[in-house]
């Protein structure tokens, strides 16, 4: 487990934070074993597709796309999630850390978002609380802790249909920007149990003017594929458990937030 500060213990969530985490199983830990045929796997540039019906040939899954550049899928199911509670995850989480702890007691160092006027904004939507934010991040995907910074976008400037977006029932949570190698979207749509999560990361893939862009030249060795599948071991198990806990997190918190 993570540590926790003494304050952090006597807290409200430390109950969250005690409690086991909820385990995938072996089945789904057994999909980021080896990686899967290039053919199979969604490109960024293709990003849309997420929100055609059905499923895509790889929703569990990583390796390289037949560009060089390397991409990783996981599939999550969250009964009870809406959409809605997703968002204000988002929004809510990077003000504390004790909340990013409890989301994976074993990974989770540290988070904090740098922008707290915009997730306390009121006025703003819970989506917009969290656009346009930067959380600065420490966690231990698989590969040791390390320090991670993540810029939250609207998805419409990373590629996603506008029109799309706005008669979409679910929510998308993205990040990627001009310089950094990395695009992450958490696509969520609703289910008849509560919602669906679809994640993507594409590694090698930056944005420019509003679309993806291949950032590995011709000829380079291509993104290492060890960091990828330690992130999806790592993705499934902080995912698994969010579901779990997420429901109850939203109903004891939300409206404390809201107002």
């Amino acid at each position: 487990m993570v540590p926790i500060t003494e304050e952090e213990r006597n807290g409200p969530l430390y109950k969250y934070f005690r409690r086991e985490m909820v385990d995938a199983g072996p089945e789904k830990y057994a999909l980021a074993v080896n990686p899967m045929p290039p053919e199979i796997l969604h490109s960024p540039f293709e990003m849309n597709r997420l929100f055609d019906p059905g499923y895509l040939p790889c929703e569990v899954g990583f390796g390289y796309l037949p560009d060089g550049g390397a991409t990783l899928a996981n599939l999550t199911d969250m009964p009870g999630v809406t959409p809605e509670m997703f968002d204000f995850w988002f929004a809510w989480h990077g003000l504390e850390s004790m909340r990013y702890k409890i989301w994976n007691r074993d990974q989770h160092y540290y988070c904090q978002t740098l922008n707290p006027e915009i997730a306390l904004d009121k006025s703003l939507s819970l989506k917009e609380r969290y656009w346009n934010t930067t959380h600065d991040i420490q966690e231990d995907v698989g590969m040791g802790k390390q320090h991670v910074v993540i810029n939250f976008r609207n998805p419409a400037e990373i590629g996603f249909d506008p029109e799309k977006l706005r008669t979409f029932g679910g929510t998308v949570v993205c990040s990627g920007g001009e310089r950094a190698p990395v695009i992450m979207v958490h696509f969520v749509r609703p289910t008849p149990r509560g919602s669906e999560l679809r994640t993507r990361f594409w590694m090698g893939y930056n944005i420019v003017n509003g679309k993806p862009h291949k950032m590995i030249p011709e000829g380079a060795p291509p993104f290492p594929l060890e960091p990828v599948k330690a992130l999806l071991t790592h993705n499934i198990k902080e995912f698994t458990n969010l579901a779990a806990i997420l429901p109850e997190v939203y109903a004891e918190f939300h409206e404390e937030f809201e107002r």
